[in-house]
Parts: structure tokens; sequence; C-alpha cells
């Protein structure tokens, strides 16, 4: 069984590598993360210092992305940004795929009225526009950074409930399931021993992508003005300095903007790529 586990695991890295888009795509994801985690390898100016004297400077060797409308460094405060927006894209995604993989799972093995109930209440959920739910409990809760992730988390997990409920549906008629049942398994272990894990390519591919959704709902969000708040570098709170000041300061606008672009496609591109790669039989459709 480990053996074959190996060596699934090793065909589906080998499919993955082949495709030079979802490659790309890591790349861009794998550099997020070294950004995000070592921020000050990247630049050597405290993101929030003020110099009255750079206000609006363009770039240069001293400040190679310009300074904003405080004379802060961009470079510095986009680095930091990336920080906040991987910390929000990954909670957020967390708490959405463990509602989703608890909702669907036990909706797609019960079934019945339980599967009525639940999937009725991911119906009334999907009745509501996501983005404008969290525009108003953000307003009423007030912004800040563990709220946009509750909220975002929260608000997402319909699609992860309905993908996983779906599969389960799938897995519990199967051949293994029944073996399972034979030898005295109980429903819990049933559903978290063998279906959960057979469950989870699908809802990875989901995450993945779930991680750049979030993104782009966070910077939105501080765009604006209730998401991140400043003193607090965001990609999206940078973007608004831009808007105010594109006359004068084109790269305000300019980079935030590549940034929050690069990412949603590294991310996009690193989801398709694995579902092509668990599944080739979807690729092309």
């Amino acid at each position: 069984m480990g053996a074959e586990s190996g060596s699934i695991f090793r065909d589906f890295l080998r499919r993955l590598a082949r495709n030079r888009l979802a490659v790309a795509g890591g790349v861009v994801v794998a550099c997020l993360f070294v950004v995000a985690a070592a921020p000050g390898l990247f630049s050597r100016h405290d993101p929030n210092r003020i110099e009255i004297l750079k206000i609006l400077d363009p770039p240069s060797a001293d400040h190679l992305m310009g300074t904003d409308e405080l004379g802060r460094d961009v470079l510095s405060r986009m680095v930091h940004g990336a920080r906040i927006s991987m910390k929000v894209g990954f909670v957020a995604t967390g708490i959405a795929t463990a509602i989703g993989l608890v909702i669907g799972l036990l909706a797609g093995f019960y079934g019945r009225w339980v599967d009525a109930v639940l999937m009725r209440f991911v119906d009334v959920m999907l009745c509501f526009p996501s983005f404008f739910l969290i525009l108003a409990v953000i307003a009423f809760l007030g912004p800040s950074i563990l709220n946009i992730m509750a909220v975002i988390g929260l608000t997402s997990w319909m699609g992860a409930a309905r993908l996983v409920r779906a599969e389960t549906l799938s897995l519990k008629e199967r051949d293994f399931v029944a073996a399972a049942r034979a030898q005295g398994a109980g429903n819990l272990r049933i559903i978290f021993r063998h279906i959960l894990p057979n469950a989870l390519a699908p809802i990875l591919v989901w995450a993945t992508l779930g991680v750049a959704g979030a993104i782009l709902v966070e910077s939105s969000l501080s765009f604006l003005g209730i998401g991140v708040q400043p003193p607090t570098p965001s990609w999206g709170n940078i973007l608004t300095a831009g808007k105010d000041n594109i006359e004068f300061a084109w790269w305000l606008s300019v980079y935030p903007g590549l940034a929050i672009l690069v990412t949603v496609l590294g991310y996009y591109l690193l989801g398709e790529g694995i579902q092509d790669a668990a599944d080739p039989r979807l690729k092309g459709r």
C-alpha cells in the first residue's frame, strides 16, 4: 500500500513538473513565500518611516520603487504587504476549507435529511453576494486583519462543501468503504479515515485557487478603505494612495497592481496544474 501510494505521488509530481505553466505558478508562489517569510532580506528601509523631504520621489537607487505621499519607501511597504496578503489568504482559506470539509462530508455520507438540510443552508448562503456580505460584516465589526480573515473564511466555504459532498457521494459506494464497514468501522472512522484522504485532491485544487481569491478580496477591501488600515502596509492601501496621486506618482499604482495580478495568476496556474496532474483526464476540458 505504501509503495503504491509513493508511486502515485511520484507520477503526480512528474505530470506537474511537465506542466510549464504550473511550474511558473509554483515559482511565483515560492517567491512570495520567501518574501513574506523574510521581508528584511529584500528591503533595508522601515516601511513606516516618514521622510518629509522624500515625498513622492520617483524610483531611484536608494528607493527602487520610489516613495509614497508620506515619503515612505514603497518597496519596503510592498514586501511587508506581501506578508499580510499571504497571511490573510492562507488563514481565510483554511477556515473555509475546514467548514466546507465538515459540511460536505456529513452531507455526502449521511444523505437523506442531513444532506437536504445542509445543502439548503449552502443554497441560502449562496443567495447572498459574498463580496457585499463581506463589506457589510466588516463595516459592522470594524476593519482589522483578524476580522478580515474570519469574515472571508466564513463566507467562502460553500464551493468547498459542494465539491466535497460530490466526492463523498462517489467514494462512499466504493469497495474499500464496504470493506471497512464489514470490519466493524463506525461512521466517523469511515468518514475521516477512509473517505477524507481520498477526497483531498480536489479540495487541494480548490484551496489553491481560494488563497488567490482571498488575497484579491483583502486587496479590494483595503483599496476601499475598510480592509487593512494604515500605517500597516497592504497592497490594497498602497493602491489607494496611488489612486489619489496617479498624475504625479505612477509607481504607487503600477507596482501594487502588478503584485496583485502576478500573485493571483501564479496561484491560478498552480491550481490548474495540480488539477491536471491529479486527474489527467480533465486536461483540456
